[in-house]
């Protein structure tokens, strides 16, 4: 039993080594999700350290293996949806995407359920959804119109 627990310890020590990517890469400010104050507001709160070269990360951020899961979840949001390269998406996958938000959050997908037990400030409200819900379907429509004085 000593020697199993030893062996642990150990590779707990040794597992720290293991390098992770926690790069916040550098963006363009122009390239950046442009939105008023309030969805700014909660995108930054409830979004951003997935969704964005702006990552925060927590000092359980650099404790393997839980340093694996956060950096494996940065990496496959920021994939998925990068808010600090939104200006580089066509207004097709702009239209599509800003959908897919509303979708996840109102089936309660986003914010990951996880994050939340370690970030409960970035949970979505009623009326935090609701905004977005508004801002989408406006910013949406405007990307409609675009495409279409460009045909």
């Amino acid at each position: 039993m000593k020697r199993a627990l030893l062996g642990l310890f150990v590779l707990l020590i040794v597992i720290q080594f293991v390098p992770v990517d926690r790069a916040n890469p550098d963006s363009d400010p122009a390239l950046a999700l442009r939105a008023d104050g309030p969805v700014r507001d909660i995108f930054q709160r409830s979004c951003f350290d997935c969704h964005s070269n702006k990552s925060s990360w927590p000092w359980y951020s650099y404790v393997a293996p839980v340093s694996w899961l956060v950096a494996d979840h940065v990496h496959e949001g920021r994939k998925e949806l990068n808010f600090s390269v939104w200006n580089t998406y066509s207004p097709k996958r702009q239209s599509k995407k800003l959908k897919e938000i509303v979708e996840e959050l109102e089936e309660g997908e986003m914010p990951l359920p996880p994050y939340l037990i370690t970030h409960p400030d970035a949970a979505m409200s009623e009326s935090d959804i609701q905004l977005i819900r508004m801002w989408a379907a406006q910013t949406d429509t405007m990307y409609v119109e675009t495409e279409k004085t460009k045909e």
